[in-house]
């Protein structure tokens, strides 16, 4: 005789009653993620509360009261008006665009280099390769920081003085301990007409580089539309500056005694950053480009030389466009890098948004509210930069059928 055992113990819970849902997947996967985010809404408000009676422990009210008050400092470099009388809010405005300006010309110009780079990298000429291989290694094994301090303390600041300086282009461009001094453009009233030209410029290339790839699709017979374009983007903002009555001035820098006087400045806080975050993030670049021409089968190379491209077309035409596929992810990572990697630009005395918001929290004492300031910013511009990464990488992906 056999035990029978306990069905209390065994038997599963009935088929398609309430039972089903408490021992289903779904429901524990709910049940922890609520689990979660109550610990995350615990802590949260317990910080809150800690922070709120650490400010009345020290007679603070949290507040933003404090933007608008008198700033009464200088700041080196700023991109809109801004004098020690501004507030600050405006100091920290001046902050924001600063690291906007160096962000994105790093991202542009990082991007230039890294893409050549990579692509030395897999040239058959040895010495070509070689040069790209070491560039990469000493480049990305050097921390930021160090390179910043080298090109600022040890390239830049011992230049000559005002009066020495080096001159280019016919004493238009001026190289000394103070920066780069070239010559700046002023606009007068009409000049949104050369805007609206390059505007048109751009709609129109775009229009064009459309329908040359339409008419390659539907005869096989390439456009040429480097030329055309090149042509539209010189000659319709000209256009539009001929129809405003040419508001356009150039102001040239002088030396006037021990300083120099119009034109405008690259301070060499501002070159030492950006050349630094160019060629750090460059060499990282390099590597990306060179991983994703590698994962294009050589089959696709040998294919466009049988139907008679040369290398430099292949390239351009078969390889770079397969392998963007590959690279963009791992570039998105690196545009955010260099984006918070541009704060370093305190170590050197660049007003960018940390300098500016160090500066605005020493005076006020605002400390909570102004790095929740500096916190929004980059949490803001690394999404938008993410977004727009994603976006780009969904039109470049493959559409299967």
């Amino acid at each position: 005789m056999t035990d029978t055992p306990d069905k209390r113990f065994t038997s599963a819970p009935p088929s398609g009653s309430w039972t089903d849902f408490l021992y289903s997947a779904k429901f524990r996967s709910w049940v922890s993620q609520i689990v979660v985010l109550l610990l995350l809404l615990w802590g949260l408000y317990e910080i809150v509360v800690n922070t709120q009676a650490n400010l009345a422990r020290l007679n603070k009210n949290f507040g933003f009261d404090f933007l608008g008050k008198q700033s009464g400092f200088d700041l080196s470099t700023a991109l809109i008006p801004y004098s020690s009388t501004s507030t600050y809010g405006r100091a920290l405005l001046v902050g924001f665009w600063n690291t906007a300006l160096v962000a994105g010309l790093g991202i542009v110009f990082a991007t230039i280099l890294g893409f050549i780079i990579g692509v030395m990298r897999l040239s058959k000429n040895w010495i070509v390769s070689r040069f790209a291989l070491g560039y990469v290694e000493l480049v990305r094994n050097v921390p930021l920081l160090v390179q910043i301090f080298v090109w600022y303390a040890l390239v830049l600041k011992p230049l000559p003085g005002t009066k020495q300086a080096y001159t280019f282009f016919g004493d238009s461009f001026f190289l000394s301990n103070r920066g780069l001094l070239m010559p700046h453009p002023q606009f007068g009233p009409g000049a949104w007409l050369g805007l609206a030209g390059l505007a048109a410029a751009i709609t129109g290339i775009w229009f064009l580089r459309r329908r040359a790839r339409l008419v390659l699709e539907a005869t096989g017979k390439a456009t040429p539309t480097f030329w055309p374009s090149l042509a539209l983007l010189i000659v319709l903002p000209l256009l539009g500056l001929l129809a405003a009555g040419w508001p356009l001035t150039w102001s040239f820098p002088e030396l006037a005694g021990f300083n120099f006087k119009g034109g405008m400045t690259l301070v060499p806080e501002f070159i030492a950053l950006f050349l630094a975050l160019v060629i750090y993030t460059a060499s990282f670049i390099a590597e990306i480009v060179r991983s994703g021409i590698l994962a294009i089968s050589h089959g696709q190379t040998e294919a466009s030389q049988a139907l008679g491209l040369d290398n430099s077309k292949t390239l351009r035409l078969v390889v770079i466009p397969q392998a963007m596929r590959v690279i963009i992810p791992p570039l998105a990572s690196q545009y955010l890098n260099l984006t918070k990697n541009s704060s370093l630009a305190v170590a050197v005395g660049y007003p960018d948004l940390m300098y500016a918001g160090g500066t605005v929290n020493n005076q006020s004492g605002a400390a909570i509210e102004v790095f929740s300031i500096v916190l929004v910013v980059y949490l803001a511009t690394s999404l938008f930069t993410a977004a727009f990464m994603n976006w780009f990488n969904s039109r470049m992906k493959l559409v299967e059928r």
